[in-house]
């Protein structure tokens, strides 16, 4: 309890810390316009509305998945973390070359003598969102389906249950377990979006709240109203995490043997159905991903050296963001107290915005920021991916506790043996995917290091950016290509080391 008290008090001084420097340099409070209350409106609508469509697709991908076996599974599950850890700029690139106005959508629809359709809107952002966040959803759904016990299958096959009493009783409790925890994740990822709003909202009617901190950073120089949305979207979040977690369970009633799942439920035509259903959502993440690839593949060969040390610097920051946010993510969610799992939560909605520029209020009194942007970013990182870990880790402990608690506690188990013979065994797939997660997605993240950038030290992100300020548009697609590459790579690899331990 005291090391996840701990954790705690860190994550959570990590993000009021620097929005408190924020509101002291800032003087006092700026209270919101009309125009930030529309958008935050906005915000909550077009948040609410990615979350329920991303868990309502993700929900019969993740079944499928779950039921089927056949060659190429592992690849199509590996595809499903992709769009996820894809550079925002990058994949919003993609989308558009299949749904922009030239896109291939719309080249289609014309030699059919059909209308074009918009994607700048609010369905233009819902389609981003979807993108993104429909294979999180379909990775964290097929976590819990991999913890419901085989020998209730079993039972179920034996009793002759159709489908749907298949689902409903074997399924559902899982689903009403995990599911208010993954809408709130998403929930919380769109809340905070900032490129996709940008490039795809379409104009001032779709600002959200990140976006009305952008503009009172650049354009107004307002910190303290900056300060005050940004708390107001930690607050939102709040809540939205305090409700998920009283509509969450506590864990399977029953534990199982832990035997390989087999299934014998569904005939011919949910075998259809399920190969449809994979095939479309194969085919709408894997698109984008195969331009981005064709787009940058000519340049690879020819990137400056400035390239490849940069990469270097983003992969080992982004190894120390990983064990530092595994680390935390374990500190967090083995006591199983709300409150902490609440706080891991938050760290979604704190702004980018607010956090690089409190963390150099605080710093600059000491120590230069620049000279310690690495660490920096590899801290901001390792909080920001905290949800992601808490929400693969937190139901299986759970899990594991409901199953098995009251025998380990027959047989005073406590402490590391507690964690090392009832909690790790089955933590070990969810923990590779975790780390895989984090680590890609602090490869991508353009944050603290873009607000103190050094001379001398550059992650592949910032020379990305420096690329593209030099009009050097053949070498950032490389780059970006490298990026995308090492970002799956490396997500690949925790995730595949986490499966193979769980075999």
């Amino acid at each position: 309890m005291i090391p996840g008290s701990v954790a705690a008090i860190v994550v959570a001084a990590l993000i009021l810390g620097p929005l408190a420097a924020v509101l002291f340099r800032a003087g006092g409070a700026g209270w919101p316009s009309p125009a930030d209350w529309a958008a935050v409106r906005f915000t909550l609508l077009q948040a609410a509305l990615s979350a329920l469509l991303s868990a309502l697709f993700a929900l019969p991908v993740a079944r499928a998945l779950a039921r089927r076996r056949f060659p190429g599974r592992s690849a199509m599950i590996l595809l499903m973390g992709a769009p996820f850890i894809l550079p925002v700029i990058v994949a919003i690139a993609g989308l558009l070359t299949i749904f922009g106005r030239n896109g291939l959508v719309n080249t289609a629809l014309g030699w059919w003598g059909l209308p074009p359709i918009d994607v700048f809107g609010l369905h233009g952002v819902l389609l981003a969102h979807v993108f993104f966040n429909l294979p999180l959803a379909v990775r964290l759904l097929l976590e819990g389906w991999r913890a419901i016990p085989a020998e209730r299958f079993r039972t179920a096959a034996q009793l002759d249950m159709p489908p749907g009493a298949v689902f409903r009783l074997v399924e559902g409790p899982m689903l009403r377990e995990r599911l208010p925890g993954i809408l709130t994740v998403i929930f919380a990822i769109c809340l905070s979006s900032f490129a996709v709003v940008l490039i795809l909202g379409g104009g001032p009617a779709a600002t959200t709240i990140e976006l009305a901190i952008y503009q009172a950073f650049n354009f107004d120089f307002d910190l303290g109203k900056a300060a005050v949305l940004s708390a107001l979207q930690i607050a939102i979040v709040t809540v939205a995490a305090i409700l998920a977690l009283r509509l969450a369970g506590t864990g399977m009633a029953a534990a199982g043997l832990d035997r390989p799942v087999q299934r014998w439920d569904g005939g011919a035509g949910l075998r259809l159905w399920d190969a449809a259903v994979m095939a479309v959502a194969a085919l709408f993440v894997a698109t984008p991903i195969l331009l981005v690839a064709l787009t940058g593949a000519d340049s690879l060969r020819d990137l400056p050296s400035t390239v490849w040390s940069a990469a270097g610097v983003s992969v080992l920051v982004a190894l120390a963001s990983a064990a530092l946010s595994v680390g935390l993510g374990l500190l967090l969610a083995l006591p199983r107290r709300a409150l902490f799992e609440t706080i891991g939560l938050m760290t979604l909605a704190a702004s980018p915005l607010v956090l690089g520029t409190g963390l150099f209020l605080l710093i600059r009194p000491f120590a230069f920021p620049g000279d310690h942007v690495l660490a920096m970013t590899a801290v901001v990182n390792a909080v920001m991916a905290l949800p992601f870990v808490l929400r693969s880790l937190s139901p299986d402990i759970r899990g594991a506790e409901a199953a098995h608690g009251r025998l380990a506690d027959s047989l005073s188990m406590a402490g590391w043996s507690r964690f090392r013979w009832l909690v790790l065994p089955r933590l070990r797939r969810p923990l590779g995917f975790a780390a895989g997660l984090a680590a890609a997605l602090s490869m991508g993240d353009l944050g603290v290091i873009a607000l103190f950038p050094s001379p001398d030290t550059a992650t592949l992100p910032l020379e990305i950016y420096r690329l593209l300020g030099a009009y050097r548009m053949e070498a950032a697609a490389g780059a970006s290509l490298l990026l995308t590459g090492l970002s799956f790579g490396i997500f690949a690899l925790f995730d595949r080391v986490g499966r193979h331990a769980d075999a």
